[in-house]
């Protein structure tokens, strides 16, 4: 398109290199939808062709280059057209959100299915209702050697979102499908994927967030007699099609597969059908895993999902399953609710380590799901309620402090156990204490005592060892460096580090970290990666060079602004005291009501010989002085602001590319 500029022909010619693109990836109707040769738009004749050689102009510029980011593994381009189809299922809503899954969301998904343990190019993943594709490219983005994609997908206009995703995320191989995976399944056994053949593929990963509660799912087929025997252990209900989606996933995972998928609660408690269903793939042991998700998280519905996580491999041994409430962790974003990276941190290790912490996450074995009749409800078996504060009526009347309300702190006193005694002592009731320092020093009291100092001398300790291992890894950055794999060394040191920490929970120390990497710290290191240690004002806040080597450059400015608003504050005095009706500023103002050089002098001019306004020619002239004081302030402001930045100027090329030098002045 480059050689287009200036052509008068630009917009038709735009047109077909887009079409035949459109043609040759089958995204007809996708990326051809827009006229470049539109003349009410874009404008007619010279002003169409410069409109659009400047539109050609701007992706010339190399800062637009994104080639290194995707062979260091961080596609940018992808990730921006990854961010606009996020932005367009929130803004959409319900009518358009359900072809999008929540990045966080699909990051658990992949990460709990063990994909990141597969071993060749050749393994598969599968997304039976893969949308626009993100679901499908996250989890292959855990995979170290890459996998094979495939996704079918009913929306035309979705599958075709997902064709283009795959492109922009360097997996231009990927298969996606445009059909009913239910009623027209296209992944077949062989290579022909012909409709007549009758054993689905099989594939080494599944994951899906499929429709919730379709009720139209069995419209194509009959599902009573099945090509492809997907429903062998009962038929989901006629209006009820989230088993439907299991079931299929099932089907179309290999002897050792694994899978996720996203459905409803009521898939784990529903009766009837579903029950019956639901008891035969827990007998077989399909189901390795349970997680319950926070409410309002998906840009389709409200309602609170979970994700069901399959293994078919170790069915045979199974004997429980492992079961996650993870619905308090999330943040509000908006109208919708999202997982932080210490959330999504803590779903992965607790589901992957099978760590079991209360009102949290249990083991929980089948026989007791039995005696449950087979009823998955997660607050059966994980009662993660709040306590119930429980107020002591006695305690109101007579005063005192229930021993039991104190003993509920007992993690702190294992940690601080004199100073427990410091702060309370037995009241004149059993069962009571009450303070033994005024409430004023309870603060002070705790943070001098030595138990306490002592604990903050180890968790200072603790974080200056992180900082130590980790201050070469980062002055070690430059052209070519890994951010993604930088963050994941720094974030998984300082949960393995403050691991030892007592009273803090590792994961918050994680999220300070992750946010700081969010909200400032990856821009940096991406610069860095890409050009160097060069510095500039994005990289380095001149504000950071004033702070270290122009401090004494910084006061004089501020002191002369300083001077020049304790000017403007006379001025403003003055007019605030003579300036009203009466006054003897009034007849100064101009037409605007504001008083100005130009103003008083007109007025002096009119006033001059009368010899009743001594007072007003008094004022006026106070009044001047102080307006060319202000203007000879502001002039020396700006004088030494401009001799800063040259200052700045001449210290910034001094940098040296590519080591993390200390600046020079």
């Amino acid at each position: 398109m480059v050689t287009l500029k200036g052509n008068k022909e630009i917009g038709d010619k735009i047109n077909k290199i887009i079409a035949r693109l459109a043609e040759a990836n089958d995204l007809k109707g996708v990326i051809d939808v827009a006229d470049f040769n539109d003349a009410d738009k874009l404008g007619k004749g010279k002003e169409m062709q410069d409109r659009l050689s400047n539109l050609v102009a701007i992706f010339e510029n190399p800062a637009l280059n994104f080639r290194k980011n995707r062979a260091e593994g961080d596609d940018i381009l992808g990730d921006a057209y990854e961010y606009l189809m996020r932005h367009f299922a929130t803004e959409s809503g319900k009518s358009k959100g359900q072809f999008y899954t929540p990045a966080e969301v699909s990051r658990i998904m992949a990460k709990v299915i063990g994909i990141n343990k597969a071993r060749s190019q050749s393994q598969t993943i599968y997304d039976p209702t893969c949308g626009s594709g993100s679901l499908l490219l996250k989890a292959a983005d855990e995979s170290r050697t890459g996998v094979t994609i495939y996704g079918q997908e009913m929306d035309n206009a979705t599958a075709a979102l997902a064709k283009m995703n795959m492109i922009l995320h360097d997996n231009p191989t990927a298969e996606i499908w445009r059909d009913n995976s239910l009623s027209n399944p296209y992944f077949k056994q062989g290579s022909g994927n012909k409709p007549e053949d009758k054993n689905l593929k099989t594939f080494d990963f599944v994951v899906a967030n499929p429709p919730f509660s379709n009720k139209a799912w069995s419209n194509g087929f009959d599902p009573v007699h099945d090509l492809y025997q997907r429903f062998e252990d009962g038929v989901p209900p006629r209006k009820n099609g989230d088993y439907a989606f299991l079931l299929h996933i099932i089907r179309s995972l290999k002897s050792t597969g694994k899978g996720a998928v996203i459905l409803p609660h009521g898939v784990l408690f529903r009766g009837n059908a579903e029950a019956e269903i639901r008891t035969k793939i827990i007998r077989k042991g399909y189901i390795k895993g349970i997680i319950g998700l926070p409410p309002n998280l998906f840009y389709g519905t409200g309602i609170p999902a979970c994700i069901i996580v399959l293994d078919k491999e170790n069915a045979p041994s199974r004997t429980g399953i492992f079961m996650i409430d993870a619905s308090k962790g999330f943040v509000k974003d908006g109208n919708k609710n999202r997982l932080r990276h210490q959330d999504i941190h803590k779903i992965v290790d607790v589901f992957n380590k099978q760590i079991e912490l209360p009102k949290y996450s249990r083991m929980v074995s089948v026989a007791e799901i039995a005696a449950n009749d087979y009823n998955l409800n997660i607050p059966r078996y994980i009662d993660s309620s709040e306590a119930e504060d429980m107020h002591d009526i006695e305690a109101h009347l007579l005063g005192g402090i229930p021993n039991r309300d104190i003993d509920v702190l007992d993690i702190y006193w294992q940690v601080f156990p004199t100073l427990k005694q410091q702060l309370f002592v037995a009241g004149p009731r059993a069962g009571y204490s009450q303070l033994s320092v005024d409430i004023a020093q309870i603060k002070p009291a705790i943070l001098t005592h030595p138990e306490f100092v002592a604990y903050t001398r180890t968790v200072t300790a603790l974080f200056e060892q992180w900082q130590t291992t980790n201050t070469p890894c980062l002055k070690s950055l430059g052209v070519g460096s890994h951010p993604k794999q930088l963050i994941e060394t720094l974030s998984e040191d300082l949960l393995r580090i403050f691991a030892e920490a007592r009273l803090i929970d590792t994961y918050d120390v994680y999220q300070r970290l992750m946010s700081y990497w969010t909200d400032t710290m990856q821009d940096d290191v991406y610069m860095i990666a890409l050009d160097g240690w060069k510095a500039n004002s994005d990289l380095i806040p001149p504000q950071l060079i004033i702070n270290r080597y122009f401090a004494a450059d910084q006061q004089n400015i501020e002191q002369l602004e300083a001077a020049s608003e304790a000017i403007t504050r006379k001025m403003e005095e003055l007019d605030e005291e003579h300036g009203g009706e009466g006054g003897l500023l009034e007849e100064a103002k101009n037409e605007k009501g504001k008083i100005t050089r130009a103003s008083i002098n007109v007025r002096l001019k009119d006033i001059f010989a009368d010899p009743d306004t001594e007072d007003e020619r008094t004022i006026l002239n106070a009044y001047l002085n102080l307006l060319e004081q202000e203007t000879e302030a502001k002039r020396k402001v700006k004088d030494a602001q401009k001799a800063l930045d040259a200052s700045l100027r001449s210290v910034m090329p001094r940098r040296c590319p590519g080591s993390p030098k200390k600046l020079r002045s």
